[in-house]
Order: C-alpha cells, then sequence, then structure tokens
C-alpha cells in the first residue's frame, strides 16, 4: 500500500483531491522501486563457489555467466560491504586468465567497475570497512604478478582512475558516495605503492607495461605515506638505475625524474642519497645527463637536463658517492668551464650555450656543484686539471665596454657574483692556481673598481646580488669573502703578497669611504663588508710588527669609530654585534704589540670605550675584552687611565671588575653565603661542574679539570687586571667589594691548590705510595692551602664586622643629627610662645623684665676694680625685654665742653643724647681766610 493510500484509509482523514504538494511522496515510491530494480540481491558466496569448482562440464560458461550478472548489478559502484568478495571474485578470475583466456573480459569489467566511486549506505562504514578496503586495493598490486601484459596495463588503468575520480553515472537512493580521496588513503593503507615498485622487477625488459607502471608511481608518489613504502622497497635506486634503458618516447626519462623529485620532497632525502650512491645509477644518471647536454636543443630537454643536476648535485653531497670513480665529476668540471678556458675534448665539440633561462640556470647548477664537490679533496687534482680557477677568474673584472659577451648584463652579474662565491670555497684548495693566475692583484684591482664613483646600474636580481641594486656592493660583499678565505689560510707568501701591493691602506680606505657615506638602506650589507675589512686586517696584522705599524694611527681611528656605536645597535640584528667582534678582534691583532699604535690608543680614550663595552654587562664580549685589558695593562700608562674610569652612578673599573667575578662564580655555581665569604675553605674556587665530576687519572699531556676551569671562565682574567692594577690601591670599592677581592687576590693560591688536591686524589686512585718525604710535602701543601682558605674567611670575618661597626656608628650619627635637628625646633617653638606670652601679657612682660636685670647683673662682676669708671648698658625706663642694640653711646667727658664730632650740625640737635636731654650746640670763634 502506498503512502497516499495509508493516509486516506486513516480514520478522521478529510476527502480532498491530491493536491500538487503530494507529487514528491509519490517519486519516493517510484525510486524505491527503481533502487530494488538496480541492486538486485546478489549471493557472491555462490559465485565465488562456483569459480573456486573445477572439472566440470560447461562449467566454464556457467562462471562467466554469472560474474557477467555481477558486473551489471554493480554498474553505478561497488558497495563498501560487498567489496571484499568483488575483488574475491577478481582475483579468482585472474588466476584463471593463463589457462581459461575468455575470463580477460570479465576481468576487464570488474576492473572498470573499480574505477567507480565506492557507495555506503552508513556514514560510518568508511571506517568500518577500512581494512578491507585496504586489503582489497592492495589485492592490484599482487595481480601485477600475473605474466599477462594487457592485465597489467589494465589494472594501472585502474588504479590511475583512483587519482581521475568520475560521478556516478546514477544516483541510488540509499546509498551515498564515499569521500573522492576515500581510495587514495585506502590505497596508502594497504601498501599498493611498495608492492606496484617490486613488480618493476618482472618488467625489465617490457617497455610498455614499464611506463605504465611507472605513471602509476608518478601518481601514488604525491602523498608522503606512499613515498615512505616506495622508498622501503628501493624505488630510488631501481628507478635511477634504468633512466638511460631506451625508450623512443622519452616518457621513461621524464616519469622517472619526476618519481625522484617527489621522493626527494617527499620522504628522507639522506635514505634516497644512499640509495643513489652506487656506481649503477651514477653511471646512468652521467650517461642521460651528457645525451642531454650534448644532444638536448629543446625546452623540454634542457629542463630535463637542469632537473637532473640537481638531482645529482645532491647526491654529491654524500661523501662516499663515486663520483669520482664514474667520471662525472671530470664531466662536470669540462661542462662547467668549457666556456671560458678552451679544450679539445670531443664531448663539448659543436656544444654551446645560449642566453636562454635554462642554459644560464645550468652555469649556476654547474657553479654550485663545483662548491660541492671540491668538499672531497680527491677533487682537487680534477680541479686543477680542469684550469677552474682560471675559468673562475674570467669574472673577476670590471665589465668592459663595447665588448659583446653571450650573456645579457642582469644575467652576467649574477654569473660574476656566484663564480666569485664559488671562488671563496675553491680558490683556498689551490694555492698555486691562485697564485699562478695572480689572484691577489686581480682582487685588488677589481675592489679598487668597487671603491670608485663610476656609473654602475647593477640589478640586483639574484641571491648572491642582494642588497647590490644599483651599487657595487654585492660585488665588494663577495670580494671580500674572497680575500678574507685566502688570508686565513696564513700562507705566508699569500699575506706577504698582500701587503707588498698595499692591501692594509687601500682596505682602511675603503672603510673610511663607508663611513662617510652610509647608506642607510642597505645598513646590513656595510656592516658586512665593514667587519670582513676588521677581519683581513686582524689576519694580514697578526704576528707582525711591520704591519702593525703600517695599520697605523689611521686604522686606531676606525677601531676607536666603530666602538662609539650607541650601544642599542647591539641588539638590531643587522651585524652589529659580529662588528663589534671583528672590531675587538683587530684591537689583539692590529694594536697589542706596537707601543706607538697603543699610545694613540689610550691618548683618544680608547680604554674608557673598552670599560663601556664591559659595562654593557654582556657575556659575548667580557672573555673578549678581559683579555684585551690584561694585554693592555703591561703598558705603564694603562693603569691610570683604567682607574680614571667612571662607569653609570660613578662605578670605578675595580668595582666593575669585582661585580663581574660576582656574576660569573653565581653562574658557575661557586658557593657562597649572603655576605659572600668563602663556604668551603678546602675547595673555595669549586664550580656545581667540579662538583659532579668525579676526579679520573689522566695522562700527562692531558689537563685536568681544574686547569680546564681556567680558561673556561673570566676570573683568571679578571685576577690577571686587578693584579696589575695593584691589589692595596683600588678606587671606589664598597665592603662587599673588599670580600669578594679577598678571593680574587687569593686565586692563584687558591688554584694551586686546587691542583695539588687534584694531584693528591690521582694518587689515591691509582693507588699508589708516596715515599716518606712526598707524602710530607703533599700533606705541607694541602695543609697550607687550607690555612690560606681559614685565614681568608678570618678576614673576611673582621671586614664584615667593621663594616657593621661603621655601620652601627654611622647610623648613631644620622639619628644625633635628627635628634638635634628635632631640639632646635621645640627650642624655636617655646622662644615664639614665650615672645607671644610676653606681647600679649603685660604682667608676663614685667616678670620677664625682672629676670632680664636679674640676669643681667648676675652677670657683671661683683668685685670693682679701684678707680674704675662703671658704665651704664641698660637704658633706664624702657619697658621692652629685648636688646637695646648693639651700640651704646658712652660720655666720659660732658659734651657741652667738647661738643662731639656732630655738635656743628643739624643732625646733633635731632639725636637724642644718653642722658641730659638734647646736645647743645657750642660758641666757636669764627676764622677769617
Amino acid at each position: 500500500m502506498s503512502t497516499a493510500e495509508v493516509a486516506a484509509h486513516e480514520p478522521g482523514a478529510r476527502n480532498k483531491s491530491i493536491s500538487p504538494r503530494q507529487i514528491p511522496v509519490i517519486g519516493v515510491v517510484m525510486a524505491d522501486e527503481e533502487m530494488q530494480s538496480v541492486f538486485k540481491p546478489m549471493d557472491l558466496h555462490h559465485i565465488i563457489t562456483i569459480l573456486e569448482e573445477s572439472d566440470k562440464d560447461g562449467l566454464e560458461e556457467k562462471q562467466l555467466r554469472y560474474v557477467k550478472k555481477m558486473v551489471q548489478c554493480y554498474q553505478n559502484g561497488l558497495p563498501l560491504r560487498e567489496l571484499t568478495q568483488i575483488f574475491k571474485i577478481l582475483k579468482l578470475c585472474a588466476i584463471k586468465v593463463e589457462n581459461q583466456p575468455r575470463f580477460i573480459e570479465s576481468v576487464y569489467e570488474i576492473l572498470q567497475l573499480c574505477g567507480l566511486p565506492f557507495l555506503k549506505k552508513k556514514v560510518s562504514d568508511e571506517i568500518t570497512y577500512a581494512e578491507d578496503t585496504a586489503n582489497s586495493i592492495a589485492l592490484l598490486g599482487e595481480l601485477m604478478k600475473i605474466p599477462n601484459s594487457e592485465l597489467r596495463i589494465h589494472i594501472c588503468k585502474c588504479i590511475i582512475d583512483f587519482y581521475h575520480a568520475e560521478p556516478p553515472k546514477k544516483h541510488i537512493p540509499g546509498y551515498q558516495q564515499a569521500s573522492s580521496s576515500y581510495k587514495i588513503k585506502m590505497a596508502e593503507v594497504g601498501g599498493l605503492a611498495g608492492t606496484m615498485v617490486q613488480s618493476m622487477i618482472l618488467l625489465e625488459n617490457q617497455l610498455v607495461e614499464k611506463l605504465w607502471v611507472l605513471k602509476v608511481l608518478q601518481h601514488l608518489s604525491t602523498s608522503e605515506a606512499n613515498c615512505a613504502l616506495m622508498l622501503k622497497a628501493q624505488a630510488a635506486s631501481r628507478i635511477c638505475a634504468h633512466l638511460n634503458d631506451p625508450d623512443p618516447s622519452g616518457q621513461l626519462l621524464f616519469r622517472s625524474s619526476e618519481i625522484l623529485w617527489n621522493l626527494l620532497e617527499k620522504s628522507s632525502k639522506e635514505e634516497i642519497i644512499q640509495q643513489l650512491s652506487n656506481l649503477e645509477c651514477l653511471l646512468a644518471l652521467k650517461e642521460v645527463f651528457r645525451n642531454l647536454f650534448m644532444r638536448g636543443f629543446t625546452h623540454y630537454d634542457r629542463q630535463l637536463r637542469n632537473d637532473l643536476l640537481v638531482i645529482t648535485t645532491i647526491i654529491a653531497q654524500n661523501p662516499g658517492a663515486p663520483m669520482i670513480e664514474c667520471g662525472f665529476t671530470r664531466d662536470l668540471i669540462l661542462f662547467a668551464t668549457f666556456n671560458e678556458v678552451k679544450s679539445q675534448n670531443p664531448l663539448i665539440k659543436g656544444v654551446k650555450l645560449s642566453n636562454s633561462y635554462e642554459d644560464f640556470e645550468l652555469k649556476k647548477l654547474l657553479f654550485n656543484i663545483i662548491v660541492i664537490l671540491c668538499k672531497d679533496l680527491p677533487t682537487v687534482q680534477l680541479l686543477i686539471d680542469g684550469k677552474v680557477v682560471l675559468a673562475l677568474f674570467t669574472y673577476v673584472k670590471k665589465p668592459e665596454k663595447h665588448k659583446i659577451i653571450e650573456w645579457s648584463l642582469a644575467q652576467h652579474e649574477e654569473l660574476q657574483l656566484h663564480a666569485i662565491a664559488t671562488l671563496s670555497s675553491v680558490a683556498p684548495l689551490l694555492i698555486e692556481d691562485y697564485m699562478a693566475c695572480q689572484g691577489n692583484a686581480r682582487i685588488l684591482a677589481f675592489l679598487e673598481w668597487c671603491e670608485n664613483q663610476d656609473l654602475f646600474f647593477s640589478h640586483g636580481n639574484s641571491f648572491h646580488g642582494t642588497g647590490g641594486r644599483g651599487n657595487k656592493f654585492a660585488q665588494m660583499r663577495y670580494t671580500l669573502r674572497l680575500l678574507r678565505a685566502m688570508v686565513y689560510l696564513e700562507d705566508e707568501n699569500i699575506n706577504t703578497d698582500l701587503c707588498e701591493k698595499g692591501t692594509i691602506q687601500q682596505l682602511i680606505g675603503i672603510f673610511k669611504n663607508t663611513i662617510k657615506e652610509p647608506s642607510e638602506k642597505e645598513e646590513a650589507i656595510v656592516l658586512e663588508i665593514q667587519s670582513d675589512i676588521l677581519i683581513i686586517l686582524s689576519g694580514l696584522c697578526e704576528h707582525h710588527f711591520q704591519r702593525k705599524e703600517i695599520f697605523g694611527t689611521e686604522g686606531v681611528d676606525i677601531i676607536l669609530h666603530v666602538m662609539k656605536t650607541d650601544p642599542k645597535k647591539l641588539q638590531s640584528g643587522l651585524g652589529y654585534n659580529v662588528l663589534l667582534f671583528s672590531t675587538l678582534d683587530s684591537i689583539w691583532c692590529c694594536v697589542l704589540g706596537c707601543y706607538p699604535s697603543e699610545d694613540y690608543f689610550l691618548e683618544k680614550e680608547g680604554i674608557f670605550l673598552l670599560l663601556d663595552i664591559l659595562a654593557l654587562n654582556q657575556k659575548k664580549f667580557c672573555n673578549l675584552i678581559l683579555g684585551i685589558m690584561v694585554e693592555f695593562c703591561d703598558n705603564p700608562k694603562t693603569a691610570a687611565h683604567v682607574n680614571a674610569w667612571r662607569g653609570k652612578k660613578d662605578q670605578t673599573a675595580a668595582s666593575l671588575l669585582i661585580k663581574l667575578w660576582r656574576k660569573e662564580e653565581k653562574e658557575l655555581g661557586v658557593k657562597r653565603d649572603r655576605s659572600g665569604k668563602i663556604v668551603d675553605t678546602k675547595h673555595p674556587l669549586f664550580t656545581s661542574f667540579q662538583e659532579e665530576q668525579r676526579i679520573m687519572p689522566l695522562p700527562a699531556n692531558c689537563p685536568s679539570i681544574a686547569v680546564m676551569d681556567v680558561a673556561e671562565n673570566i676570573r683568571a682574567k679578571i685576577y690577571a687586571v686587578l693584579g696589575k692594577l695593584d691589589f692595596e690601591n683600588l678606587p671606589g670599592l664598597s665592603a662587599e667589594d673588599f670580600v669578594t677581592l679577598c678571593i680574587i687576590h687569593r686565586y692563584l693560591d687558591f688554584k694551586v691548590g686546587e691542583i695539588w688536591n687534584e694531584i693528591c686524589e690521582e694518587i689515591k686512585l691509582e693507588k699508589l705510595r708516596p715515599v716518606t718525604s712526598d707524602r710530607a710535602i703533599l700533606e705541607a701543601i694541602t695543609t697550607a692551602s687550607k690555612n690560606i682558605g681559614k685565614m681568608v674567611v678570618s678576614l673576611q670575618s673582621e671586614m664584615i664586622e667593621s663594616q657593621a661597626r661603621q655601620d652601627m656608628q654611622n647610623e648613631q650619627k644620622v639619628y644625633s643629627k635628627i635628634q638635634g635637628t628635632h631640639r632646635q625646633r621645640e627650642l624655636a617653638n617655646k622662644s615664639w610662645e614665650n615672645f607671644l606670652a610676653r606681647t600679649s601679657n603685660i604682667k608676663t612682660l614685667k616678670k620677664a623684665k625682672k629676670l632680664q636685670e636679674k640676669a643681667i647683673e648676675s652677670s657683671k662682676y661683683s668685685e670693682r676694680p679701684h678707680n674704675a669708671i662703671c658704665h651704664r648698658t641698660v637704658i633706664k625706663g624702657l619697658n621692652t625685654t629685648v636688646s637695646a642694640g648693639p651700640v651704646v653711646t658712652v660720655e666720659s667727658t660732658p659734651v657741652r665742653l667738647l661738643g662731639g664730632p656732630l655738635a656743628d650740625t643739624d643732625i646733633a640737635l635731632k639725636k637724642l643724647p644718653v642722658r641730659g636731654g638734647a646736645l647743645q650746640r657750642v660758641k666757636t670763634v669764627k676764622t677769617l681766610d
């Protein structure tokens, strides 16, 4: 009964005409019937049973008929739940092909069904039947063992269809299509890639089948999981060994190189290199590359040639690869240099490179592989035979006007930079060739061109040309790298030749020009150029007094300029750290040991700048700066400069060094108490590393842990500097500094005791028994060492106690000062209160007046001298308690007799006398002129 009919017979249903909204319901019913016609019940177990039967008349026809019905049933896709049985039927049919050829059509039809989408009834079917599906797909690889060419080709086509899924021909209600990548994932899980690689062994002389298998592997190698399986099956070596097999179509070489590329990108590069590093693979690569180099003219051939050269470059990174044995290295060197050095070798007869992009890339790849090959020392003789240095030096020259070259300007510039970079690796190995080509003269001439102001419009497009657009920085940068590589060979012939040609003055001049014309845009490259110049100068001047004199004051000026750099720039990441390291190295190599340069460095406050950098507290610079300070302190003028330096908060150099000592000991884990005193008097300098390490007997030529400790931290250098500054007269030290200074002062004694302790321990471990006198000496030494430790601890304790007493006294002085201040304040307040009381209350004022008069009287002498005239100092009649004034007029002779100094003036009449009223004018005799 249909859904519409059921609705009509329901109780209470309304009778009305069928509306258009009920049409979809009828459609569903029709789809249901259609589904039943598409997937008729198939007894796949019955078909398998029939296919397994044998030796019956008419059985083959019956078997083919059943298989045909099954194929017709699943024309729209294979359900996941029935996949295992269908693939079992496929396997049974494929096995019968050899004896019953009629089954081949059935196999083709089933394989064609495998190219259709897999169908799932439930969403969980993909997970539920994952293992069965993976095993079924893996069966396709197993069927490749059947010796039937057409079957193998159809299997390959079926697998390729996994990557080109087609939509289902017809939608089947109740089923959904599995995800498009489901087959690919199941192929990975089932290990199909590995079995396909193994099947190549069966196809040695069957080109068509081999090409189909390679096409399959090309698709499978796009997955990392499949690449891992292929690598396990030795795919790289098996494919590479057959690169040179005859193939008129050219597909074998193309597909093989594509597979190798995928393997390199998606699996372990080291394992692939190991697989390809055998004579068979390299001979095949060599022949293929040689043919493409000599006879490849199309765009495709050139691309393929370059791809194979990249693969060869990767293989050449393995020192164990027989590149020389197979003759590949000699060919590559020839191909890299035939344009620049004439050769009669028939391999390059008629070969010419164009300025096409592929040939340009080939030239760069050949330069690159030379750098890799030269790391293998046996290659050096081949590089000499191939005149590689001469070929590369043809690029180290200024551009010549109006000269026709095979490359464009941009290409030539890039090759020039690449050639100079290659020379940096090759020339140090071929010193004789370098000198024969007058390498020093060529480099210096090219540097001179880089320095001058000629117009040069560089393109700066390549990796090597970074930062060189519109200038010559890129050329200068790589030329200085080449010069640096040659100088640091420490070959006296090369360095002497450079100095005779004025290299030191020329490099100082280049450095000064970079200072005068700063380029903010290319700051990082300029800093690298400056660093290389200083490194080269250090290499040339080290251990040579005359060269240090040539370096002279001009060289010291550029060092001082760098040392004045803003410390904030050290964190910019542009290369200031490297430049500063190079500068410190140049101080060590170019200044120290040359007294005029040392004195000039001191005059220009170079020691102040060194201490400023040391005060930045950056560990990477401390060791080097302290080493320079130790050497500088041999100059008697240095100590005054060091003691005169002041840092932040008026810090002295001695205080800074002691602070660095404490910081170093904290990092090393040396045991100290809160006040900085020694904790372990037996091992006062022991670090946490020394405590962890067990003492072991060592040969006489091996330094012990205690000796190595001297070189591995900065404590020894701090001791040396402070010792040369005189421990007794160090300014600006606190009590804590003095406590630490006690340890520093005894550093050498402690270290000697530490080494003797190691000797005693080694003697015990080796179970040796010293003679009586030696034992007594050892005991005396160890006892003396302990006593020194105890003495230092005692001295430190005294210092700490003395400082504590001094702090207490200072504290009491401060408190006394505070108390005095409070007392004065109280007296002032009390005086003010008394003053207010006197001015506001007459009784209080009178009382105060009486007290004042009484005090005055009591302060006078009780016995007066005989014939003494007493003068009153108090004015009678005043009702004040304040002093009358500092001046009191005293009359010993009546004024009326003398008149006084103001008797003739009007002021005298206005001034009140002390007693007797106003002054009187005395008449005087007028004198005539």
